[in-house]
This record gives structure tokens, sequence and C-alpha cells, in this order.
């Protein structure tokens, strides 16, 4: 059983809740764990992420939410990914965004579950002997979303600009909405830029960036800053630019937003890495990001947490 277009609201009915899995009072959002039906027969059913996202809630009020819910639409539906508009009851002015990962995996339970966070350095030897190992053991089903995208087989309509250059032995990409964005809210703007990649190659994170990959950023800031003044008005310098590491999913890519969107944990320093930085550090050094120990926050329900707090006994001060 899956969304179809005019059911959403049945659908979202027969969630059932298991946990309330974090609460961000800040960003007004909820994420839920429960199940939903994998098929016509409703005693089957697999695990789902449910995130509400805009206005304040109690969790005692999410155990049903078909009686929660006045009115669902979907927005857009991607592999095991789906995105989707919602009103709630007697609530004014009460529109929210309804995130859902169904089939949800033990690497989703974990990613958003609310956790402790501790810093942690990774130095060149930490990322070959622990780091690249992990993202190398993720299976290509992980980001068949992202190749969606790129294959033209979902979210073809948003497309806001797309380089070929992959296809000339380069390295291409597109630029669309982000998912996290509601399409209407400049000073929440959020986009994303996708890597195309050339035949037999990879570009998984900020640790694989050379100088070879110049064109591609510079593109990427360029037409990013193009796409917002035409679309939307903002002017030069009302983006921000930046790479996460480690990143939600290991597919390159750079997230756009307006420069006055404070409010994204995402953006904190320990995580973020702005695209100017990356540039001019490329610029010096077209192997830098082969050389650098990188700092950053790791989340303990993270796959990672475990082995790299203790390889950091290893490290000199």
């Amino acid at each position: 059983m899956t969304f179809t277009v005019g059911r959403e609201l049945e659908f979202l009915g027969n969630f059932q809740l298991t946990d309330v899995i974090n609460e961000d009072p800040v960003a007004h959002s909820i994420t839920l764990l429960g199940t939903l039906p994998t098929g016509t027969d409703s005693d089957k059913r697999d695990r789902a992420i449910i995130t509400l996202q805009k206005t304040a809630f109690d969790a005692a009020e999410l155990e049903h939410l078909d009686s929660l819910l006045a009115s669902v639409k979907l927005l857009e539906s991607n592999d095991i990914y789906s995105w989707l508009m919602g009103s709630l009851k007697d609530r004014d002015n009460s529109d929210l965004k309804i995130n859902v990962i169904f089939p949800a995996t033990d690497v989703h339970v974990r990613k958003y579950t609310r956790q402790s966070l501790i810093l942690v350095r990774e130095t060149p030897e930490l990322y070959e002997r622990i780091v690249r190992p992990y993202i190398d053991a993720f299976p290509p089903s992980r980001i068949e979303w992202v190749q969606n995208i790129l294959d033209h087989k979902k979210e073809v309509e948003k497309i806001l600009h797309e380089d070929d250059s992959h296809l000339r032995g380069g390295f291409g990409y597109l630029i669309i909405p982000d998912m996290k964005w509601d399409l209407t809210t400049v000073s929440a703007l959020y986009l994303v830029a996708l890597v195309h990649l050339p035949p037999g190659r990879s570009l998984r994170s900020l640790r694989e960036l050379t100088q070879e990959h110049l064109p591609l950023l510079r593109s990427i800031r360029r037409h990013a800053a193009r796409i917002a003044n035409q679309r939307w008005n903002v002017p030069d310098g009302g983006l921000r630019l930046f790479v996460h590491y480690q990143p939600s999913y290991y597919h390159f890519h750079v997230h756009i937003v307006n420069a006055n969107y404070t409010g994204l944990a995402g953006q904190s320093v320990g995580q973020a890495h702005l695209l100017d930085d990356v540039i001019s550090l490329l610029e010096l050094d077209g192997d830098i990001f082969q050389k650098l120990t990188l700092s950053y926050n790791l989340g303990s329900q993270h796959a990672l947490y475990t082995p790299m707090q203790a390889a950091q006994a290893t490290l000199t001060s």
C-alpha cells in the first residue's frame, strides 16, 4: 500500500504510533515512529517515520492522525520517500508539512531519533581506516531516490537548472527545491544541487573534492545566485551555500538557502562548510581535503559514533 492521489488522508489514518522519537519546539516539528500497512492486508505492516512540521504539537493528540488532520495532499513520492502538505482540524493558520519515510530502515530510525552529540576529530588516517569503509558499505539502494531525480524519473517539473557536463566527461549537476522547503516562503528558501557523475566516477563527500571539481562548484555558486535572483528576487549575498560533513547521504550535493534562514540545525559549526570557503581552500591546495583533519558533531545514534569516539583516544593533542 502506498500514497494515492485523493486518498492521502485515508492512508495516513492507518498509521499506528509506536513512539515519539524527536521533538523540536524551535523548528516547530515532531517526528513519529510507527507502522503503516504494506498492502491491502492491514495485518501486514512495516515501520514508518512521519515528521510533522510548522506548529507546536502536543504528543498526546498524535495517537490518531485521521482525527487530527483535516486534509492531506501529496506533493511528491520518490522511492521510499513521500512529501505532503496538510491542515489540522480546529486550528487557525495551521498548514503543516508532512514528511513520510516508508518503509523505514534501522538507519532511518537512528537518524531521526533524538540523540546526544559529541565532537570528534577525523584525521586522514581515521577517514581511511574507519569512515571510508563505512561509506563503501552503503548499498546503491540508499540513494536510489537521488538517482531517480538525476535520471528524470521523479521531480522533473521542479528542475530549476541543469548542467550536462557529465555527458562530456565532466561533472554536471541539477538544482531543485529541497524537500524541506514549502515552495512558497521565500525567507525559508531551500534548494539543493545534486551532482551528475560522469561514467565510472564517484563523488560522495567533501573528502573526495579536488581541484578537478572547482569548475563544478563555481558553476553551482553562479547559477544558484542567478536562479534565486530571477525567480524570487533574492539579492546578491542573499544566499548561504554549504556542504555537510558528515552528510545525510553519500552522493555529493550542495545546500542552497536564504541567508536569513537561521533556524536550521544543519547550518551549525561542526557540520556545515560554506561553499565559498571550500572553493577558496581548493584554490590554495587542490588536494587539501585529503590532508585536513576535520572536526564535526556525531549523534549517539550514528553508526560512526562508537568507533570514532573510541578512536579519539589514539589522537595526540
